[in-house]
Order: C-alpha cells, then structure tokens, then sequence
C-alpha cells in the first residue's frame, strides 16, 4: 500500500465511486452532478440533474441508473434523456442514498430513515429510525428487500452473487444476507461489528475483505469478516466512500470532505478524490 495522492479536488461533495469504461464515476451531490475523473486527474461532467444525485450502477442494456435522493427515485438515462426507472416513495422513509446493482438489473437502494441533517444540527441522534431497503427490479417495479435496518447506507454483493453486504451506518455495522436466484435476501447476520466506527461507502476486493469509508474520522480501513482491521488509511479529511478499480482493479479511490452538511458543502468547494494502490483487486459489486 503506498500513500493517498490527491486526484481531484473543488468538489462540492462526491458520492457514489464506479470504476466504469476506464474512468472513476462518481456522484458531486450538491452540484447535482454525475462526473468522471480519470487517472490523470481530467474530470468531466457526464449528467446534470435535476435533484440530488448519489448511487450509481448500469443495467445490462449499458443504461446509467442514478439515484435522485429527495425525489425518492431512481432515474435511468435512455439515450441521453433522463427517465424515471422507479419510484421508491413507497418504501423510503427520508432521502434515498447509495445503490449496488446485480448482474441481471436488479437494484438494491438504501434511505436514511430520519433526518440526519436536522439531528447533525441539533447535536441529537435521538431521532434516528430504522429503514427498509428497497429492491427495484429491472423493469421497474419495487419492493421491501429487507427492513429495520439502521440507515442502510454503501452495499457490496459477493462474485457468486450469493451474498449481499450493507453498510448500517447508523448501527455502526456490516450486515450480510443471503440471496436467492431471484434477487431476494434472506438470513440475516452481523458481517462486522466496527465499534464506535460509522460506515458510509464500502467495497469488496479479491480475499472477501471489504474497505469502509468512515464518515465519522478521516480513515478508511479494510475488514475482514469478524471484524478484524487489516489495514487503516489516513485520509486527512473524513471518508464517506470508496471503491477499487483502475485497470487491474488496485486503485482505490476514497472520497472525502470537510463536512457533510448542505450548507456547508454549498458553500466550499472542498471536496476531494484521493487514489492509491491497493495489495488486492477489486471483487463483486458494485
């Protein structure tokens, strides 16, 4: 593992890391963005939005879905024109969030549950309320994936498609499950108890080892199931996702920011993409 290297920065606040077509995608929430930044630091913008953006994954077809937060949905770019893939207000409980897509379309989509932002402000977590994640299904149509999850947040599923990881940020944990040939999810277990740490993004890699981004402390560090911490990276400003990727899937990419909240976030343009090498390549998805 060498050192973080800065490569890209003015960012308003990233979310939502791919590596796709030999370039990082990745969310710029409060730009209401969805850019790419490639290895020598170009970053581009791919689609503007009309709200709030964060996961992203591609269907079969190559189709681009983006989470809207606010809006509780799910858009698809069709041929260059955004449309509505799925509407998730049914199940969302506050703003949707981040998005691991399978192999066959199907989309698992997390929410917040609560207002975060009101309790950050507040200084007040009292507040916080379990949520359900969603599960979309290629064509469109949604339904209850698992509940009482606390704020089901970055999500990873294994390359034999048989197990799906979440990050409970809020419960401070990772939690697996099994599932079944038709997207399902079943047999629910704690993958990880992280302590005091607040997991955000994570990502899988080669040994079943998972990188959470902290988004409580500047540190991003990779887990064994258990919750054996293998490695820890300081990331001078807190980490709030991270993916591996690069051509032979050793670049990890970690996002990190000053600050979360709207406000301030609207404010600065502080916001970074910082990369390095990884020992172990990337697994599964996203």
């Amino acid at each position: 593992m060498t050192g973080l290297e800065v490569l890209a920065d003015g960012l308003r606040f990233g979310e939502g890391p791919r590596w796709h077509s030999g370039k990082l995608w990745f969310s710029d929430m409060y730009d209401h963005a969805v850019k790419t930044v490639d290895l020598d630091g170009q970053v581009q913008v791919k689609v503007d939005l009309p709200g709030q953006p964060s996961g992203l994954g591609w269907l079969p077809s190559g189709d681009l879905l983006v989470v809207l937060m606010r809006e509780r949905q799910v858009l698809r770019l069709d041929h260059d024109r955004l449309v509505v893939h799925a509407d998730l207000s049914g199940i969302a409980t506050w703003h949707c969030n981040d998005m691991v897509v399978d192999a066959e379309g199907r989309a698992y989509v997390g929410n917040f549950g609560f207002d975060l932002h009101a309790a950050e402000t507040a200084g007040d977590f009292s507040t916080a309320a379990p949520a359900a994640m969603a599960l979309v299904q290629p064509d469109g149509s949604v339904s209850v994936a698992a509940d009482d999850l606390m704020f089901p947040n970055g999500t990873v599923i294994t390359p034999d498609g048989a197990t799906l990881i979440v990050a409970e940020s809020m419960g401070r944990r990772l939690t697996a499950f099994d599932r079944a040939a038709d997207g399902t999810l079943s047999n629910r277990r704690v993958w990880a108890d992280l302590g005091r740490r607040v997991p955000d993004g994570i990502c899988l890699d080669a040994e079943g080892c998972i990188w959470v981004a902290n988004a409580a402390a500047p540190e991003c560090l990779r887990v064994a199931e258990g919750g054996q911490v293998l490695e820890v990276l300081d990331t001078g400003r807190n980490a709030y996702a991270c993916m591996l990727g690069g051509p032979d899937g050793r670049h990890l990419f970690v996002l990190t920011s000053q600050h979360s909240h709207p406000d301030r976030c609207l404010a600065t343009r502080e916001a970074q993409v910082l990369v390095t090498r990884a020992s172990v390549a990337h697994a599964g998805r996203p």
